[in-house]
């Protein structure tokens, strides 16, 4: 059993489609970052940065006490090697997979969620901190089209990890200033994986979770408008 720490964000959805697309058994417990819950101190001791997602494996490999891993990147890393599953075992493709699962946690991440905060949430308008990283965003949307301009996915031909944690930060590009009008690739890599039904799933986790979510962390149907 996995006890999986969640909030309905990006990186919270991560973990959630992994668990649905493996199948394994996993139980939900709320941290609602609108309320502070990441800063109770039950929760630091398994996410000692105070941030979601977080994961406690009750069965690790190792057959030793429950296991506690936080870092969305490196969860999604944990639950691959543990699983064998979305994570290339062919040194290359592995290579591959773990260069643009940085990609996303190192750039894509902090840049689109900069943008989010200064675009949506701050509480005066800095004109300079909106262009800034909306353009940044556009930039890496740029780099991810390029990407998979000759590939299906990000580490190629199979569905990967990458694509697991990239996916949730695109999906809101219109909450992020972007358009997808030229970006084809990541318009069709977004299309194809909103059609799978692991994904609907976590993201159904949603209205059991958050009564009332932000509509960009949450809702699949943005991809519908069709990249405009």
């Amino acid at each position: 059993m996995i006890d999986l720490y969640y909030w309905t964000t990006p990186n919270g959805h991560k973990v959630s489609i992994f668990l649905e697309e493996v199948g394994l058994p996993y139980r939900v417990t709320p941290v609602d970052i609108g309320k502070g819950e990441q800063f109770l101190p039950y929760f630091l001791t398994i996410a000692p940065n105070n941030r979601i997602p977080a994961i406690v494996d009750d069965e690790p490999a190792d057959g030793g006490h429950p296991l506690a891993v936080f870092e969305s990147g490196a969860i999604l890393l944990y639950l691959a090697e543990k699983t064998g599953q979305f994570l290339p075992s062919e040194p290359r493709q592995r290579s591959e997979a773990l260069q643009w699962l940085f990609w996303q946690v190192g750039g894509l991440g902090p840049m689109a969620g900069q943008n989010h905060h200064f675009r949506n949430l701050a509480s005066e308008e800095l004109p300079y901190a909106v262009e800034r990283y909306t353009r940044e965003t556009s930039r890496l949307f740029r780099v991810l089209d390029k990407r998979l301009a000759d590939r299906r996915y990000l580490a190629g031909e199979t569905f990967s990890i990458a694509d697991i944690a990239s996916y949730p930060w695109v999906l809101p590009w219109q909450r992020l200033g972007q358009t997808l009008e030229d970006l084809v690739n990541v318009r069709r890599w977004l299309e194809e994986i909103s059609q799978r039904p692991a994904v609907a799933k976590a993201y159904d986790l949603v209205a059991e979770i958050n009564a009332d979510p932000a509509p960009w962390l949450s809702d699949r149907s943005l991809i519908s408008v069709g990249g405009r």
